[in-house]
């Protein structure tokens, strides 16, 4: 489905908890501004969440919104528009395209975007957890930072989409 495949490379490119894509409205984006606000009801901590959008997944929802645009849901369930598709859906489609469940999990893009970021070098700690929409452990931390670091995640989401295509294309997959 032309839909799933757009939220495989969307959870790829943003990183987000799969069940914050699978239940993305079509109202929570901003094109112009360049940001997917997640409400603060379906995130894990309960608390709003704003995900720079690079360049990329802008086409990637432009091109679907021509699909699914009509619909509240970004990603409808083939059997109707008002339910999301399901929380198997992108596992599953992981392994129809050859991928095993101890290769790669739709949540497992998250860890992959973390690493990556992390060993890069180029981005503090705390914008990457951040970027992941993790709360501190740390109670007396959390209760006072409050900090985003938003231009350092707009930097970051666009050098991860970056090299995401320079890794794709360097591919033999490709």
């Amino acid at each position: 489905q032309p839909a799933t495949c757009a939220a495989l490379k969307l959870i790829a490119v943003l990183a987000p908890r799969p069940g914050e894509l699978r239940l993305a409205r079509w109202t929570e984006f901003d094109f112009d501004a360049a940001i997917w606000t997640i409400p603060a009801e379906r995130t894990k901590m309960r608390r709003e969440h704003r995900v720079p959008l690079p360049k990329q997944a802008i086409a990637i929802l432009r091109q679907l919104h021509g699909l699914t645009g009509r619909a509240g849901l970004v990603f409808p369930s083939v059997r109707g528009t008002t339910r999301p598709i399901s929380e198997n859906t992108l596992n599953a489609a992981l392994r129809r395209i050859g991928y095993a469940s101890d290769e790669v999990t739709s949540h497992g893009f998250r860890a992959t975007f973390s690493t990556i970021a992390n060993e890069s070098g180029k981005w503090s700690a705390d914008s990457i957890e951040r970027a992941l929409a993790h709360v501190d452990s740390d109670s007396v931390r959390r209760a006072y930072h409050r900090a985003e670091y938003w231009e350092e995640r707009v930097a970051m989401a666009q050098w991860y989409a970056d090299l995401l295509d320079e890794l794709r294309l360097a591919s033999p997959r490709a």
